[in-house]
């Protein structure tokens, strides 16, 4: 009960802290951008590159300002914010966006692109932008999206197929496509959230996680997981994610110049992400992780039943086949 007074009494507090989003002060549009990356990370770097040209393209009359490493809250809470209108902009995961927007979860089926290729095909075209769309309803509109890279298994055994898994605890985010693809595999899929992960494989609540190998190195979750499958099992990008609410209050010239800037960090956070790939599957191995590269086909063929469980679901399925006929 005390837990959730003090919870609350905080929230009230950021609240009253950031209702005023998209402030306007002195002529000069300011707007508040949030995400739970460190600033090391691709993300970061590519959204300070993104803010910086924001104010070089509006003549300094619209400025964003930062707030990195979850200083406002996990993901789900700065997507909440943003449909207070107390938050502007956002970058989450598009598994995070699965409970608002049902089409999102097409991009975290377990192998549905056939590579990055393919991936940045989807998502810069037509398939992509539709489904940025879809989240205005909910007060959450897409402006782009950003390379996650593609998610792995790191466990505190060696895991060569998929029925190695079996029996494992392994933490998934609060995504129904990651609990169907990992219960699947015969594991038992485990939903904590990202900050509350290292002390839950040190402490052996879960024995191993999922994700692309930045990730891994920096949360030093290598530091209590020894072993690395590169299976690649999900392609999830990120989503930049504005409010309604903010988007609204931009004139014309504004939202140009926002998009533009957006369009242009692209491109340099993409690049970005692959040099950090490598640094850090060579930073783990240094550290002393086992990375091994598993046939893939046998996670793919273990995992061809989740695309089942979603037939019943025909908007998801629709965009579903409209990945796999864009290869």
């Amino acid at each position: 009960m005390i837990k959730h007074k003090i919870s609350a009494l905080l929230l009230a507090g950021l609240l009253l802290m950031f209702t005023s989003g998209c402030i306007v002060k002195s002529n000069t549009k300011t707007l508040k951008l949030a995400h739970g990356l460190d600033v090391k990370h691709s993300v970061h770097i590519a959204m300070v590159s993104m803010a910086n040209r924001v104010k070089e393209l509006s003549g300094g009359k619209m400025t964003i300002e930062i707030y990195p490493g979850g200083q406002l809250g996990s993901e789900r809470e700065c997507l909440e914010l943003l449909q207070l209108g107390s938050l502007d902009i956002t970058k989450v995961s598009a598994a995070g966006m699965e409970g608002f927007v049902e089409e999102y979860k097409a991009l975290g089926m377990p192998y549905i692109f056939k590579d990055k290729e393919h991936c940045y095909r989807v998502l810069d075209g037509p398939i992509g932008k539709e489904i940025l769309k879809k989240g205005e309803k909910y007060w959450l509109r897409g402006l782009c999206f950003y390379d996650a890279g593609a998610r792995s298994f790191y466990t505190s055994k060696p895991i060569q197929k998929p029925d190695d898994l079996a029996g494992l605890k392994i933490r998934v985010m609060q995504s129904i496509t990651a609990v169907n693809m990992v219960r699947e595999f015969g594991a038992s899929p485990t939903p904590i959230t990202w900050g509350e992960l290292y002390t839950a494989l040190q402490g052996g609540v879960v024995d191993g996680a999922e994700n692309n190998p930045p990730s891994f190195y920096l949360s030093h979750h290598y530091e209590v997981c020894k072993y690395y499958t590169l299976d690649e099992h999900t392609i999830i990008p990120d989503v930049v994610v504005i409010s309604t609410n903010a988007w609204e209050k931009l004139n014309d010239q504004e939202r140009e110049w926002l998009q533009q800037a957006i369009d242009e960090s692209i491109p340099l956070q993409r690049k970005l992400w692959k040099a950090s790939e490598e640094e850090a599957l060579a930073e783990v191995k240094k550290a002393g992780v086992e990375v091994t590269i598993p046939d893939k086909s046998l996670f793919k063929e273990k995992a061809e039943s989740v695309y089942d469980l979603f037939k019943d679901q025909p908007n998801v399925y629709k965009v579903m086949t409209q990945i796999q006929e864009a290869q």
